[in-house]
């Protein structure tokens, strides 16, 4: 029972007080509450005090509040079960808002009922703590979440505040993406994740056993998304993705999340022009929905306003290459480039770059050849600035019958895996063409983020696959 006694109920795991919860405490520290008598849901974060008084950090998914309790307020046993709740308790806390400016966020609570729901043993305390958290890399740079430690208990790092904080830009910028397309009437469209053939190249393959065949992990919704184009037209998904690459750069999953989009009778400009689009649209949206959580990981909001407010300028990949080779960089014409690459060619940037028309020798067969210069293909990337490189590839596709096998051969693939591919060609084709988003690139680059892992819940590389 609330009111100066604890109750702990064993026997299911619920407790005397009503499991709803309907007051938060973001909006205690938004003024909702003032002077009045709240009871709040939370964990324990910091705890501190004497044997007279307890102050509490308590925080929820909107915030953290200071909760005072006295002893002579809550009695003994309430403030002795509060004294004894260690980090990460979860605790029902029932008492009066006050403001007050010395506390973080302006408020304060000052507790007259306590009520422990899920105590930390004390043999096992929680094991993210500053230590923990305070990681650097072999170059003295702070590391977030990098450490091996952090990600073997990366189940319980999700309750950091930097780690909230990452989980709430990316529930944004996946509403961004969704709130896009759908007001461009796009229709969202989910293809299999159990392909036969590859799209980016069969060396980042996932194998695996499908019964009595070998099946392997999608790389793209792309191939399934230009068989439904001539039906929908205009489509979009955001999905898995997997690639099986050993690169172990700071922008590298195994499996990421894909935003990707598909449009009858469009463009390269067409297709750059959507790319833009979205960007904009997810920074402006991160702005609009989480400029607190922008300002906690000291992000400079001058710079998201201006990627979600500036046109983005192109330039052709023969000038990129120009430009890497001017700062000492060895590449040849021709080559695709690598993050490497990318990341010496962006770090000057203070706007996302789109680099065009790439020679077809660096392309795959679906690029389309661009019919005033074959030596190139109709495709951009988009390059984000500070370093961060590609988050956007895209393009034409290879849209007639006679190019398409024209192009496979040339690569000397198979027609067989991609004949349902050619047969979209056969019947009916049309000029289109679609790009695929790196969700998890964007949100790490619009966030600060030093790796990508860090702004996924469970990153999966090629050395982790736990927890």
């Amino acid at each position: 029972m609330l009111g100066g006694d604890i109750e702990l109920d064993p026997t299911n795991g619920q407790t005397g007080a009503s499991m709803g919860k309907t007051v938060w405490i973001g909006e205690v520290q938004d003024g909702l509450y003032d002077g009045k008598t709240v009871e709040l849901k939370g964990w324990i974060k910091r705890t501190r005090g004497s044997n007279k008084m307890r102050f509490i950090v308590l925080r929820d998914s909107t915030g953290e509040i200071q909760c005072v309790g006295k002893k002579d307020t809550i009695g003994e046993e309430s403030f002795l079960a509060l004294k004894e709740a260690l980090i990460e308790s979860s605790v029902i806390l029932n008492g009066t808002v006050n403001v007050d400016e010395r506390s973080e966020g302006g408020h304060e609570l000052v507790v007259n009922a306590v009520e422990i729901v899920g105590a930390v043993d004390p043999e096992r305390p929680f094991p993210i703590n500053k230590e923990a958290l305070d990681v650097v890399d072999e170059d003295g740079e702070p590391m977030p979440g990098g450490s091996e430690f952090l990600l073997n208990h990366r189940h319980l790092y999700l309750r950091t505040s930097r780690m909230t904080t990452m989980l709430k830009l990316r529930s944004s910028a996946f509403g961004a993406i969704h709130n896009y397309f759908r007001a461009g009437d796009f229709i969202e469209y989910q293809a299999p994740n159990f392909v036969a053939g590859a799209v980016e190249g069969g060396s980042t393959l996932f194998e695996v056993p499908y019964f009595d065949k070998v099946a392997y992990l999608t790389q793209s919704w792309q191939l399934y998304a230009e068989a439904a184009m001539p039906a929908l037209e205009r489509l979009y998904t955001i999905a898995p993705s997997f690639r099986a690459e050993e690169s172990r750069t700071r922008r590298h999953l195994t499996e990421f999340w894909h935003a990707e989009m598909e449009v009858a009778w469009a463009t390269n400009d067409e297709i750059m022009a959507h790319g833009e689009g979205v960007v904009r649209h997810i920074a402006s949206t991160l702005l609009d929905e989480r400029e607190s959580e922008l300002t906690s990981l000291n992000r400079d909001l001058d710079a998201i306003a201006r990627y979600a407010d500036s046109p983005y300028p192109k330039m052709r990949y023969d000038e990129a290459v120009e430009i890497l080779q001017s700062k000492g960089v060895e590449v040849e014409w021709g080559e695709d480039l690598d993050y490497s690459k990318e990341k010496i060619l962006t770090q000057d940037f203070d706007l996302p770059h789109f680099l065009t028309h790439y020679p077809k020798i660096a392309k795959p067969f679906y690029h389309r050849v661009d019919p005033d210069d074959e030596k190139y293909v109709l495709c951009h990337d988009l390059l984000a600035p500070e370093g961060y490189g590609e988050i956007i590839g895209g393009g034409e596709r290879t849209w007639s019958e006679e190019e398409i096998l024209r192009r496979l051969d040339e690569e000397g693939t198979p027609h067989e895996p991609y004949q349902f591919y050619i047969d979209t060609r056969s019947y009916g084709g049309v000029p289109h063409g679609g790009f695929g988003l790196g969700v998890d690139r964007v949100v790490s680059w619009l966030a600060g983020a030093s790796h990508i892992r860090e702004v996924i819940p469970f990153p999966r590389t090629s050395r982790r696959v736990t927890p």
